[in-house]
């Protein structure tokens, strides 16, 4: 079966587009004049190819600007060891993964006291319905959203502390330093990882194509009592620029 010629169409411009033919922010010429370079196809055609490409997150069209080459994100490596902050320092684990300074990051927040449901007491080891304090972010490398999560403390740990304070995020350190500061030792970290294609939320905070898949993880800070005290779920980052890294270390 002949190949449908959008999806000829959308390959060429794609091929164009990863050998740097079209580099980023480079414009896309008009739908009559890929209309002519590719044989007199019809403009929905050429529609047909274009909505595949932007689905895919490899362009935009902006409104006087046309269609463009979205810039190439970097990829970035999220290693094991990024939860070994420096006691008092300006980084978090997601400034070691970006590989930001601290003025380059920014976070957008919003807290809310919630039940535990199901899901969520299975998670904490605890009981349904215990009191959580629920922390949404967004979080920025300069002006590109490029991760979001909820994150759950237990309210019983945090109520009238500064934890609780939406004023005091981004935390130097993160929540491990939020919870030292509660005189908690975390003892463990634990992670889970999950892909799959984003939902309209996701794709539209973090400003991908709804075809460029996401990863999604659930990651459990627990205390050196063994008791879990902060549960992100999930964490959510774009997918095909996201390498996660483990280096395992053998005794024998």
């Amino acid at each position: 079966m002949a190949q449908p010629e959008y999806l000829r169409i959308a390959a060429d411009l794609r091929r164009r587009i990863s050998t740097g033919e079209y580099g980023p922010g480079d414009q896309i010429p008009t739908l009559p004049a890929l209309c002519r370079e590719y044989g007199d196809v019809s403009q929905t055609t050429i529609r047909n190819a274009l909505a595949l490409l932007r689905n895919e997150g490899l362009i935009e069209t902006r409104a006087r600007a046309g269609t463009l080459v979205r810039p190439r994100p970097a990829i970035h490596r999220m290693a094991a060891d990024r939860y070994r902050t420096t006691p008092g320092a300006k980084t978090t684990p997601y400034t070691r993964d970006q590989g930001i300074g601290w003025t380059e990051y920014r976070l957008d927040k919003r807290f809310e006291k919630v039940q535990a449901d199901p899901e969520l007491a299975a998670l904490f080891e605890c009981e349904v319905g215990e009191r959580l304090l629920a922390r949404h972010f967004v979080f920025h490398d300069n002006d590109q959203p490029t991760q979001m999560s909820t994150s759950y403390v237990r309210w019983s740990d945090v109520a009238g502390t500064p934890v609780a304070d939406p004023i005091n995020e981004p935390w130097p350190g993160g929540t491990r330093a939020q919870m030292a500061s509660l005189g908690i030792r975390v003892a463990r970290i634990t992670e889970s990882f999950t892909s799959a294609m984003p939902t309209e939320i996701e794709a539209a905070t973090l400003r991908i194509g709804s075809g460029v898949p996401v990863l999604r993880y659930t990651r459990r800070h627990i205390s050196d009592s063994g008791r879990i005290v902060e549960v992100a779920h999930p964490i959510v980052r774009r997918g095909d620029t996201t390498i996660v890294d483990f280096a395992i270390d053998l005794d024998d």
